[in-house]
């Protein structure tokens, strides 16, 4: 990626991928503290913790050009969660990679957001910034996320012990996909 190229905003046919913005910060932080939204996840987030992820997502994308999106849906104008592309987290299959990833309201389930957001980043991604590959992971019990993985053409490449959950903790058990750009 050149220094200059910028991906601030990707538009879909239904949704708007931006930039975080002041009025995003509360319901992202009800969707952060929301226990089925974050079943998957350690642990729900307080709205301080949600606060410091958008500025740690910001800061990236002052950084590199891109970064973790808000989704708003362009029909309503609601924003209803993020998609978009972060680093790999380090002990992990994928290290040092690219991850796609996603974390959409409830009332955003089931309507096909995620994986029509995970393909523009996909598009941003291998088109945009030229990245040779991209990764994602999740729990294993965390079968809806991989049928994003599946249809956006990832693989299934390695299950592994997430270093950062407890022992005995059922969502210790994760899975990482993979999909190397595509040729052409």
């Amino acid at each position: 990626m050149t220094a200059s190229a910028r991906f601030d905003t990707i538009r879909t046919d239904r949704l708007l991928m931006r930039r975080w913005i002041e009025s995003d910060r509360e319901p992202f932080a009800a969707l952060n503290a929301d226990p089925e939204t974050m079943r998957y996840f350690p642990a729900a987030m307080d709205r301080a913790a949600s606060d410091a992820f958008i500025e740690v997502v910001e800061a990236r994308f002052e950084h590199q050009g891109y970064g973790l999106w808000a989704l708003e849906v362009i029909e309503t104008a609601d924003f209803i969660g993020f998609t978009g592309l972060n680093p790999m987290p380090d002990d992990v299959p994928g290290a040092g990679g690219v991850e796609v990833a996603w974390r959409l309201a409830k009332q955003a389930w089931h309507l096909g957001y995620a994986t029509e957001a995970a393909q523009a980043a996909l598009d941003v991604a291998f088109r945009g910034v030229g990245l040779a590959e991209i990764w994602s992971m999740t729990a294993v019990l965390n079968e809806p996320s991989q049928a994003v993985m599946r249809r956006i053409g990832l693989t299934e490449v390695a299950r592994f012990d997430h270093p950062r959950i407890q022992l005995g903790d059922p969502l210790r058990p994760h899975v990482t996909y993979h999909l190397s750009r595509p040729e052409g």
